[in-house]
């Protein structure tokens, strides 16, 4: 009898990996991990407790429905419960949304470099990525992008702030923006860094798609709530991608200790804030040392910073490691660094005026 491999879907050839954030190494020299984009603060008041009560329960599935947090979520944003759902991660969500919208033959527009987990589910879906580059100044290109749609456009992911350069769209060229795109096209506004933001003029997702039924909001637990292992976000949608959502989500992914979690971690909201601000006050610190060094730093808005380092980029991470931090480097592009506990910060400074000093 003659061996042949199951057939798997043509579509997985070639899809690049999901690269995570190195680990700070056991007992080497890296003390403090800044890879990932984490919060560095341990759970908010409240949300240990709960998470200890709902691990009692593992026995047992989790409210598939996720009930508690979806009408906690439809409080805090004023939204029905029916234009919400939930996911593992809002990445997870994201992939449910391009279960929803595209396959083969379909195109999704993103901008590039942006979130790297963007070509991965694009290409599951059978769909074609339409990469725009960014700006000189690492903005999104939304004119370019704009220009980009065709009949075959079925969702475009905007990332904002973007990952991993920091920078956010104002209101007027996100709305400019909108209004040439057709109705029967998804816009994805990733949100996942919302509450570091500090520029007035972004706007909110929330308020953006409350008057167009052809944009889905995205937010996660994992960066400024601090749920990272957890596993849990949300879209922000109308009805219609709502349902769908709902209907390619994974049965039972959102376990019990994330809904709890997440729950618990919205009703600390003062707590967070005042963390949120903590980091914030650090971002502002480490890009204005950076400057002072002579880097060039995007204005970020989320809990990271972005140098453009090219084919010195590995370079400076293997530097960086060996003083004592681990970042995210993009080979030949570019490096981020996570806004973590001023220790790490500092350390992260002073390899990083060492390297500039080298140039």
């Amino acid at each position: 009898m003659s061996e042949t491999n199951p057939k798997l879907r043509a579509e997985l050839e070639g899809v690049p990996a999901y690269v995570p954030g190195k680990p700070a190494a056991a007992g080497g020299p890296v003390a403090y991990k800044l890879s990932s984009n984490e919060n560095p603060y341990p759970p908010l008041p409240g949300v240990m407790e709960r998470a200890i009560a709902a691990a009692g329960t593992f026995n047992r599935y989790p409210d598939m429905a996720c009930t508690g947090l979806m009408n906690e979520l439809a409080d805090r944003f004023d939204v029905p419960v029916t234009h919400l759902a939930t996911g593992t991660g809002s990445v997870g969500v994201a992939q449910q949304l391009l279960q929803a919208t595209s396959g083969p033959g379909d195109e999704v527009i993103y901008a590039w470099r942006s979130f790297e987990a963007y070509p991965i589910i694009t290409q599951i879906s059978g769909a074609t990525s339409v990469k725009v580059p960014l700006t000189p100044d690492e903005d999104h290109d939304l004119d370019a992008m704009a220009d980009a749609i065709t009949e075959r456009t079925r969702l475009i992911f905007v990332c904002n702030p973007n990952n991993p350069t920091g920078n956010a769209i104002r209101r007027a060229e996100l709305e400019r923006f909108l209004d040439r795109v057709p109705s029967d096209v998804l816009v994805v506004l990733d949100e996942a860094y919302r509450e570091f933001i500090r520029d007035a003029e972004v706007p909110d997702g929330v308020e953006i798609y409350r008057d167009r039924p052809n944009v889905a909001v995205l937010r996660t637990f994992s960066k400024a709530y601090g749920l990272a292992g957890l596993r849990v976000g949300f879209a922000i949608a109308h009805e219609p991608v709502a349902a769908a959502l709902r209907k390619t989500a994974v049965p039972f992914g959102v376990s019990q200790l994330a809904q709890d979690a997440a729950v618990a971690s919205l009703r600390a909201e003062d707590e967070l804030l005042g963390r949120v601000g903590s980091l914030v006050s650090e971002r502002t610190r480490v890009v204005d040392a950076l400057r002072a060094q002579g880097w060039t730093v995007p204005e970020t808005q989320a809990n990271f910073v972005w140098l453009r380092l090219g084919e010195r980029t590995m370079e400076f991470a293997a530097a960086c490691e060996a003083a004592g931090v681990v970042v995210r480097p993009f080979a030949g592009e570019g490096m981020r660094a996570t806004i973590g506990e001023t220790e790490a910060n500092d350390i992260f400074l002073q390899a990083a005026e060492a390297f500039r000093k080298e140039l």
